[in-house]
């Protein structure tokens, strides 16, 4: 067996699976501390491509400097759509089901409004770097990829820095564990449940950016990246930030490796095998839920 494709295969599957995990935090924080599972999170990752493509393709804008428009956008909307829509099912008994339905339907609308203005035709973003590839010693890696990592590793970082160290971080982790005693602390509950909600449709942007720069997109894209969602948040253990960002790591270097030594056809099986191992011995995932 090839040490140097083995070697080859992980240091790849981590790049690619860090953007995984980048695009499942906020869908993790959503889900562990409001109960809310938005199906639409994806999808929103998917516009904040198409924006960028579009960026891109009229006015020659990096994908990256795009970033910079899309993703307080996107706070925007998820603060919009949480005071209209969302914040009127957070206390219907089932929570989850209820949000499922409702972000389903966002979803479907999301699509076809994608389809309306660019069409059914799959996307790829073309820079001036797409093309260019890093080489050390007998290993060879693609920039975006490369970028991708970097992406992932600033943004989960902040994410955690944000939760664990600044006030607001901690009266969202407050309001959510002892929501009553919150309230009573003066923490305005619907307020803090807009800006979590609006941060994790913001950390959707930049991981559907950065499955844009690895990957052709179309509009019916995000249905298989909801399923990676699940994957990674179930195995990372839902609300837990860092463990998302360990489990899209896994996710992606098992998948890195099975596409190197198998046929194509194997890789999701092998995957979402995992997955169902995982239920079957630890359904909380492998790490706890640190909300």
């Amino acid at each position: 067996m090839n040490s140097t494709l083995i070697i080859q295969s992980l240091i790849s599957g981590v790049m690619m699976g860090s953007v995984y995990a980048l695009l499942g935090v906020g869908f993790s924080l959503t889900w562990g501390v409001m109960k809310v599972i938005n199906v639409a999170h994806a999808t929103f990752g998917l516009l904040a491509a198409f924006f960028a493509y579009t960026a891109l393709q009229a006015y020659g804008v990096d994908p990256l400097i795009s970033l910079v428009v899309s993703a307080p956008l996107l706070f925007l909307i998820g603060c919009t759509l949480y005071h209209l829509l969302i914040v009127r099912i957070t206390s219907a008994k089932a929570v989850i089901v209820s949000s499922m339905i409702l972000t389903f339907g966002i979803a479907i609308i999301l699509e076809n409004l994608m389809l309306l203005l660019w069409g059914a035709d799959p996307r790829l973003f073309t820079t001036s770097y797409t093309s260019k590839v890093i080489i050390i010693g007998p290993f060879y890696f693609q920039y975006p990829p490369v970028i991708g990592f970097l992406m992932s590793i600033v943004g989960v970082t902040l994410l955690h820095l944000f939760l664990k160290k600044t006030y607001l971080g901690k009266a969202v982790r407050a309001a959510w564990q002892q929501p009553d005693a919150s309230q009573l602390c003066g923490i305005n509950l619907k307020r803090i449940s807009a800006i979590t909600f609006g941060l994790a449709v913001s950390t959707a942007g930049a991981g559907g950016l950065g499955m844009g720069l690895l990957y052709s997109f179309e509009p019916h894209s995000h249905n298989l990246w909801l399923i990676h969602l699940f994957l990674v948040v179930i195995v990372g253990g839902v609300g837990n930030v860092l463990g998302t960002a360990l489990a899209g790591v896994i996710v992606g270097v098992i998948t890195g490796l099975s596409m190197a030594f198998l046929p194509y056809q194997w890789v999701n099986l092998l995957t979402f095998g995992l997955l169902m191992v995982i239920l079957v011995v630890r359904p909380q995932g492998l790490f706890q839920s640190e909300i």
